[in-house]
C-alpha cells in the first residue's frame, strides 16, 4: 500500500469522528466532481484502457500475414585439414590444407494467397478488438456505479451520524429531566434507569454510525482517489431513465456492453471456424533472393578471403504449398472451432437473459425504493407529531417516561429509514442505467475530456510495415475461398443524452414507474 493511500485511509478513520464538529466548506463536492476524478484516475479503468490498447495490436499482427518479409542472412566458414603425410606420400611427414567459404543475401517473401487463413485471422482480431471496447464500456459502467454507490453511502452515513448524534443529545436531556423529577419525587428510579439504558444504547449506535461512516469514506477514497469532504445532494438522473420497463428492455438488448461484447466474441469464434477450414486450402507466395557467395576451395594462408572469387546470385520463385495429409490435425481443429462457436452462440442467449433479469431486478428495486421514500416521509411526519405529543402529554401526567423514549426511538428510526430509502432509490436508478448501457461518462459528465477507445486503433490502421498492395492481397484472400470469414462492423451507439449531471437534486418520485 502506498504512503499516499495509507494516509487517505487513516484520514477517513479519524475524520469520521469529527464529521459532526467540522464546519462545511464554502463549496461542497458534487457527484460530477467525484465521477470526473474517478474517470481520469481510477487504476482499474486505466488498466483496462491499457489492456484495450494492447488488444488493438492483435489486429496489426493479424494483417502482417498479407505483408512482405525481408530477411538478411550471412555466414562465413573456415576449415583446416591436417593429415598424416605417410598416407599420401611416404616421403612427406604430413599435409596441411585450409579453405573458406562465405555468403550474404537478402530474401524477400510476399504472400499472394493464403487460402483465407489470414483473412479469417484479421476478422477474428477485429471482432476481438470490438469486444474489448465493449468490455471497456462495461468496466467504465462498473466504476461509475461504484462511484455513485460510494458517494451515496457517504451521504447516507453522514446524515445517519447526524441523526444518531441528535438522538444522543435528546436522550441526554431526557435523562437529566428524569433525574430532576426523581429528585423531587415525581418519578421512580425505574424511569431514571430506563432513560439511562436508552442513552447508553444511543451512544453505542452513535459509535457504530461513526465506524460505518469511516468504512464508507475509505471505500470512497479507494474508488475515487481522495477523501470525501462535504458532499452536495445527488443530482437527478430522471432525464436518463426510461419511462417504462419495456423501453429499458429494448435499450438493454441494443446497448448493454456485456451483451454486445459476447456478440462480438461469437463473431470472432465464427471467423476462427473459417480459419480452421482454410487450413485445407493451398498457399501461394513469391520469393526473391539477391546475394553473394564465395567458393569453398583451398586459399593461400595469408589471403583466406579473396573477394574476386565471390559470385553474385539473383533468384525468383513462386511457391505453392498444398496440404495433403496432416494426420487428422486439421479436421480436429475444425471440430474444435465449431464447438467453441456453438458455445459462444449459446452464451449470447444466456447473457441476454442475464441482462434482462438485471433490468427487472434494478427496476423492481427502484420502484420499491421510491415507495419506501413516500412511506418513510409519511412515517417521519407522523412520528414527529407523535413524539412531540407524547412529550407534552408526559408533562401533564398522561404519558410515562418509557412512552417518551419509545416515541423518540420511533422518530429516529423513521428518519434513518428515510435516509436509507433515498440512497437505495439513487443506487437502483444507477443500476438501471448500467444495465441499459447508459451509465457512461459522456452522459454524466459531457464537459469533461472523454477517452476515445478507437483513437489508438485508427492510429495503428496504417503504421510501420504497411504496404500499398496489402489491401489488394487482402481482397483476394478474403473472397477467393469457399469459407469466407464474417466481417464484423461496429454496432450503432446511442447518442449522448444532455445535459449531464446538474445541481438539481434527485426527485423522490419516478416518472411513471410500472
Amino acid at each position: 500500500m502506498s504512503n499516499c493511500l495509507r494516509g487517505r485511509l487513516l484520514a477517513a478513520i479519524f475524520s469520521a469522528g469529527l464529521a459532526g464538529a467540522i464546519a462545511a466548506p464554502a463549496a461542497a463536492e458534487t457527484l460530477a466532481d467525484a465521477i470526473a476524478l474517478a474517470y481520469e484516475n481510477n487504476p482499474t479503468l486505466q488498466s483496462q484502457r491499457a489492456t484495450q490498447r494492447a488488444l488493438d495490436e492483435t489486429y496489426v499482427q493479424a494483417r502482417t500475414g498479407w505483408r512482405p518479409t525481408l530477411n538478411l542472412t550471412a555466414s562465413a566458414n573456415y576449415s583446416e585439414d591436417r593429415s598424416p603425410a605417410a598416407i599420401i606420400n611416404p616421403a612427406l611427414r604430413r599435409t596441411f590444407e585450409d579453405g573458406n567459404s562465405a555468403n550474404v543475401g537478402l530474401t524477400f517473401t510476399q504472400p499472394l494467397w493464403t487460402g483465407g487463413r489470414v483473412a479469417a485471422a484479421v476478422s477474428a482480431a477485429n471482432a476481438d478488438v470490438l469486444a474489448g471496447r465493449e468490455n471497456l464500456r462495461r468496466i467504465e459502467a462498473q466504476i461509475l456505479a461504484n462511484v455513485i454507490e460510494a458517494y451515496s453511502n457517504v451521504r447516507r452515513d453522514q446524515e445517519a451520524l447526524h441523526i444518531r448524534e441528535e438522538n444522543v443529545k435528546v436522550l441526554t436531556r431526557q435523562l437529566q429531566e428524569s433525574q430532576a423529577r426523581f429528585d423531587v419525587g415525581e418519578v421512580t428510579r425505574t424511569d431514571v434507569a430506563q432513560s439511562q439504558a436508552r442513552l447508553a444504547q444511543a451512544q453505542a449506535s452513535f459509535q457504530q454510525a461513526q465506524a460505518q461512516l469511516a468504512i464508507s469514506r475509505a471505500t470512497y477514497a479507494q474508488v475515487i482517489g481522495q477523501n470525501p469532504g462535504e458532499l452536495a445532494p445527488e443530482p437527478s438522473l430522471a432525464h436518463l431513465l426510461p419511462q417504462d420497463p419495456d423501453q429499458a428492455y429494448t435499450l438493454a438488448e441494443q446497448f448493454n456492453p456485456q451483451l454486445r461484447a459476447q456478440q462480438y466474441t461469437e463473431m470472432a469464434s465464427r471467423a476462427r471456424v473459417a480459419g480452421a477450414h482454410a487450413e485445407r486450402m493451398p498457399q501461394v507466395s513469391a520469393r526473391a533472393t539477391y546475394g553473394f557467395e564465395g567458393p569453398a576451395i583451398p586459399q593461400p594462408p595469408n589471403d583466406p578471403f579473396e573477394r574476386g572469387l565471390y559470385g553474385r546470385a539473383i533468384t525468383g520463385s513462386v511457391n505453392v504449398t498444398v496440404p495433403l495429409f496432416s494426420g487428422g490435425l486439421t479436421s480436429s481443429r475444425i471440430r474444435q472451432a465449431v464447438e467453441r462457436n456453438t458455445a459462444d452462440r449459446l452464451t449470447v442467449e444466456g447473457v441476454r437473459r442475464n441482462v434482462l433479469q438485471s433490468v427487472t431486478s434494478y427496476w423492481s428495486q427502484l420502484i420499491a425504493a421510491r415507495a419506501n421514500i413516500a412511506s418513510s416521509e409519511e412515517q417521519v411526519r407522523a412520528a414527529n407529531i407523535a413524539a412531540e405529543g407524547t412529550r407534552q402529554e408526559q408533562q401533564v401526567g398522561l404519558r410515562t417516561t418509557i412512552d417518551v423514549l419509545n416515541a423518540e426511538q420511533e422518530l429516529r428510526q423513521a428518519q434513518l429509514n428515510q435516509v436509507s430509502a433515498r440512497r437505495d432509490e439513487y443506487v437502483a436508478a444507477a443500476g438501471v442505467l448500467s444495465a441499459m448501457g447508459r451509465l457512461e461518462a459522456r452522459n454524466l459528465i459531457p464537459t469533461a475530456p472523454q477517452y476515445d477507445a478507437a483513437k489508438n486503433f485508427r492510429k495503428l490502421r496504417i503504421t510501420w510495415g504497411w504496404v500499398p498492395w496489402e489491401e489488394a492481397v487482402g481482397v483476394v484472400d478474403r473472397f477467393a475461398t469457399p469459407w469466407q470469414a464474417p466481417s464484423p462492423g461496429e454496432k450503432p451507439v446511442e447518442a449522448a443524452i444532455p445535459p449531464g449531471l446538474t445541481d438539481t437534486p434527485a426527485p423522490t418520485e419516478a416518472p411513471n414507474p410500472q
